[in-house]
């Protein structure tokens, strides 16, 4: 079966569309470093860089499964989506994958976001649309954790076949510490009590509840830390998680990150930590897309 990845981003809806035995035939994305990324880990995939709110849907090579991630950010709690243009525009991006479906016809479409784009008040006409088109949709949640990812990252899943439905699942499987992902002996460790005064306060709120030694604290204002013997929370789009040891504390790295995600260890990511964690953050975890996309191809 032919798939096409459109938002693809770095590259997690394409690496576990392999992995679970799909051609993936053609990829597009607006950000150029995150084709340029995505070529140098998927050198065999078409690649095309373009706004897919302008791109002419007939120029993707003919398939049978279209995968999609769109823009999130419209949505996501963590942006507040309001009425400014940057977020209309993040949420319109969701139309690209109507326009995709209506041009080939593909038996299924596998759509991935964040739960709160059930909040958008279009949702429901955007859900019709794919019913115009002769798809049968059933709406999932999932927990990457579930999956065997290090990681809890709660996403919506949409499931749009041809003519039947296609229900999908989480196998459940034992949730992975993040801890031992930690390189403790590396990177820049700085004590405690030289950090900000926010970061002193989370860590205090963490000993307060009982964390010491080692442990995660995220950037958010009001974290208490995070037990290393559970995933990690949401790996967001910013360098925002941070490894406590005792007195001192760091930042994660671009790889701890990759491997929170479940990329393979010899993915390459820019050289850029910013960029790195940017393309991270917006990614769909392999071991997820890999088992949805194996649930559609055995359904077929």
């Amino acid at each position: 079966m032919r798939a096409v990845d459109l938002f693809a981003g770095a590259g997690g809806f394409t690496t576990g569309a392999l992995a679970a035995g799909l051609d993936v035939v053609a990829c597009a994305n607006h950000w150029r470093a995150a084709i340029d990324v995505h070529a140098a880990n998927h050198p065999g995939v078409e690649h095309v860089c373009a706004n897919l709110l302008e791109l002419d849907m007939r120029r993707l090579p003919r398939h049978d499964v279209l995968l999609a991630s769109p823009a999130c950010q419209g949505f996501s709690e963590a942006s507040q989506p309001s009425r400014r243009p940057k977020h209309e525009a993040d949420r319109n991006t969701c139309w690209a994958v109507v326009c995709a479906a209506e041009a080939h016809r593909p038996e299924l479409v596998l759509v991935e976001n964040v739960p709160a784009i059930r909040r958008w008040p279009l949702f429901g006409v955007w859900l019709q649309a794919f019913a115009a088109l002769g798809y049968v949709v059933r709406e999932h949640v999932f927990d990457a954790a579930d999956f065997g990812v290090p990681q809890n990252r709660v996403r919506f899943v949409l499931s749009a076949r041809r003519g039947r439905a296609l229900d999908l699942r989480a196998p459940g499987l034992p949730h992975r510490a993040f801890g031992p992902l930690v390189d403790w002996q590396a990177g820049e460790w700085r004590r405690l009590r030289d950090l900000p005064a926010g970061v002193r306060r989370r860590a205090a709120r963490a000993r307060a509840r009982g964390l010491s030694g080692r442990y995660l604290l995220h950037y958010s204002r009001d974290h208490a830390g995070r037990e290393i013997g559970r995933p990690i929370g949401t790996i967001t789009t910013k360098v925002q998680w941070a490894a406590v040891d005792g007195d001192r504390s760091r930042m994660l790295s671009a790889d701890e990150l990759r491997r929170g995600m479940g990329f393979p260890a010899d993915y390459r990511l820019p050289e850029g930590k910013c960029a790195a964690v940017r393309m991270l953050g917006n990614a769909i975890p392999p071991a997820l897309a890999e088992s949805i996309c194996r649930q559609a191809m055995e359904a077929a």
